[in-house]
């Protein structure tokens, strides 16, 4: 493991998107009461159980929140600060990148800046995409702005650090897959065709076998979830046991990705020179 000697890396993420998921896909179905509540349960239930078994686990993790979500609620910010949880930015209304221009894009990286600034007093130190996608004038907005590390590419199993117009830089990515995401088990609607919910037992057998090999080939997991998804009583089930089979190993690293990615970076760029 040449880019730490902290132990293996795993990152436990949380984009808490609560009623933008569903805005940012379709801007009709904020007229579509039921819908929304989805993307509700979130913010009045769903957060509320993950903060509190990271508070059992003794785990200080990562949030990536929307800045329409930040302004909306600061009583979770302030309940996600207080227990010592780092707040990223992942947009300001969550709609796609892929729709927006480069003044659009610029101003969704502006004031999800700011919402968090206000909020938690500190300029976000990471990025992720809401949308899972970047324009042509993406990266080159992430080091604009200052970014330290970005978690979007689905391209290796390990941190690197990002080349952007063939110059390499000091942004660590730390990249996932879909298998390591809540999404695509459990995310389910009557208007997404052809997406079914599996049985917890699934995702939670996925991402033991996952963590497994990756940590056998000392690599880092990148773990993506909902609060609004992963929140829900038989799916929490999953994350609950899947830290009791983390628990069983040693030399883990769970925390922040600012921290982590702090120690990463350092031991990527002695691996360069």
């Amino acid at each position: 493991m040449s880019f730490t000697t902290r132990g293996f890396p795993l990152f436990l993420t949380f984009d808490f998107d609560a009623e933008t998921l569903w805005t940012a896909r379709d801007k009709s179905n904020a007229q579509k009461p039921i819908v929304m509540s989805q993307g509700r349960y979130g913010w009045k239930r769903g957060i509320w159980r993950v903060l509190d078994l990271l508070r059992r686990r003794d785990h200080c993790v990562t949030f990536f929140v929307p800045g329409l979500v930040v302004e909306a609620h600061p009583e979770i910010m302030e309940a996600v600060l207080k227990d010592g949880h780092e707040i990223a930015h992942h947009s300001y209304t969550h709609t796609w990148i892929t729709e927006l221009s480069l003044e659009q894009e610029r101003e969704e990286m502006e004031r999800g800046i700011e919402a968090i600034r206000k909020v938690a007093g500190y300029r976000p130190r990471g990025w992720r995409s809401p949308a899972a996608e970047f324009s042509q004038h993406t990266l080159g907005l992430i080091e604009e702005y200052g970014f330290d590390y970005s978690s979007n590419f689905f391209d290796d199993d390990e941190p690197y650090l990002l080349e952007i117009d063939g110059r390499r830089t000091d942004i660590v990515e730390l990249p996932f897959r879909w298998v390591l995401d809540d999404a695509p088990f459990f995310h389910y609607s009557v208007t997404l065709p052809g997406r079914t919910m599996q049985a917890p037992s699934a995702l939670l057998e996925a991402w033991t076998l996952e963590f497994d090999a990756l940590r056998a080939e000392d690599r880092m997991m990148m773990i993506g979830m909902h609060p609004q998804i992963i929140g829900q009583p038989s799916r929490l089930w999953v994350l609950e046991r899947f830290l009791d089979h983390v628990a069983e190993a040693d030399n883990v690293w769970i925390g922040r990705c600012d921290e982590m990615t702090d120690d990463i970076r350092a031991g990527l760029k002695g691996a360069r020179t």
